[in-house]
């Protein structure tokens, strides 16, 4: 775990090194007169790269009141700085795209011969050239970083406005008659925080009852930060509404944040943690079973503790109803070929910003959305929240409403 951490921190440092140095050369140098304002940019960039790039030493060093301070600093700019980034890129290969097809159109014309009287104007064209040069390089520096800014604004707004619902529904061929149009609201990857707080909550809350839910499902990473600091927001989650009650599973910003002690927490908003247990959904006229384990990376952190399939599937009628609540999209195929008819699970995100929207399919297989496997289904929602820079670029939070049917 230490090597892994290690890696991903030296990827995070280069990638913060490589996409200043980018910045700087391209929204910069083109559009900063002056010596000394270059300097000042320079020096600008150079500290936010350090505050990428060494976040997490700065946060053990500096004291706990500058905590929330640095991480809004840090993420905020790293969505921004993305932002221009993929807005320059973008332009760049446009622009290379151009020149390529004039280079080509070029070598395929007849070159014309030029009289020795005119090569008196070489000099005078070549300035012009030069000029023109210059200001297109400028303009297409500003628009970029027009470009770039409002995708940044676009991604913030989108991030805090309240989530689209999906709804959908399952088919189950066990679920009993009586349970026919049973109903799951499932809230995932919250990540209150530094960003996420209680006003955010109380909205998502709100939302969640307007469902007229039968059941809530909080599928983990629902903080990032202890019971202290963040438990009056939460708070909110007491005012959930449902007919059978409210159930959390823990995903991995839990087990970073305390997972015995917000399992504790929750338990007094009448929320019940499922940790590799299972509980009966209903009543004698028809019932589920409703299936929770804890985070698929939690034994790392905590010696044996973490995902048990096994533990919370122990004692169970194969032939029942059953639906899954783990947090990542793992062990799916294995969870339906042990009777599992329905997986809920979240953290992918759906990859959040561009361009891990793109690439996020190539790390999970189940990354966003719905999908089968035999006469088993899971659902990967992209969230409630968000995570790292507060925007959503490419794949908006959701709020999913399932309606199971026979």
């Amino acid at each position: 775990m230490p090597s892994r951490l290690f890696s991903f921190s030296m990827l995070i440092g280069l990638g913060a090194v490589l996409g200043h140095v980018y910045l700087y050369r391209r929204l910069v140098r083109p559009l900063v007169r002056g010596r000394w304002a270059r300097r000042v940019a320079l020096l600008l960039l150079g500290a936010m790269t350090a505050l990428l790039a060494l976040r997490r030493t700065l946060l053990d060093a500096l004291p706990e009141q500058f905590e929330g301070l640095v991480t809004v600093a840090a993420y905020s700019w790293m969505g921004t700085a993305l932002c221009l980034v993929i807005a320059l890129g973008a332009m760049d290969l446009v622009r290379a795209a151009v020149l390529l097809a004039q280079r080509v159109r070029r070598q395929s014309t007849p070159t014309a011969s030029v009289a020795p009287a005119h090569a008196a104007s070489a000099p005078i064209e070549q300035t012009v050239d030069e000029e023109r040069r210059l200001f297109l390089g400028r303009a297409l520096a500003g628009g970029a970083a027009l470009a770039g800014g409002s995708l940044a604004a676009y991604g913030h707004w989108r991030a805090f406005a309240p989530p689209t619902v999906t709804e959908l529904a399952v088919r189950i061929p066990k679920l009993p008659k009586a349970l026919d149009g049973l109903t799951i609201v499932q809230l995932t990857d919250i990540h209150v925080g530094p960003f996420i707080q209680r006003r955010f909550m109380d909205e998502l809350v709100r939302q969640a009852n307007a469902l007229r839910p039968d059941l809530v499902a909080i599928t983990g990473d629902l903080v990032d930060g202890d019971v202290p600091t963040l438990g009056p927001s939460v708070a909110a989650l007491r005012e959930l509404r449902s007919r059978f009650g409210s159930f959390f599973v823990t995903g991995n910003h839990d087990y970073y944040s305390g997972d015995e002690e917000w399992s504790a927490f929750l338990q007094t908003l009448d929320i019940e943690v499922l940790r590799n247990r299972h509980v009966r959904i209903g009543d004698a006229g028809g019932s589920l079973d409703l299936v929770g384990v804890d985070d698929w990376s939690g034994w790392r952190r905590r010696g044996n503790k973490g995902y048990d399939l096994d533990l919370a599937l122990a004692g169970r009628e194969p032939d029942r109803a059953s639906v899954l609540l783990a947090h990542q999209p793992a062990n799916f195929k294995v969870a339906a070929e042990r009777g599992v008819d329905l997986q809920l699970s979240g953290h992918t995100h759906g990859g959040q910003l561009l361009p891990m929207t793109l690439l996020i399919g190539l790390a999970w297989e189940h990354s966003a959305g719905l999908y089968r496997h035999g006469d088993s289904h899971i659902y990967v929602s992209r969230g409630c929240g968000f995570w790292g820079p507060p925007m959503r670029v490419g794949s908006p939070p959701e709020l999913v409403k399932l309606v199971l049917t026979t």
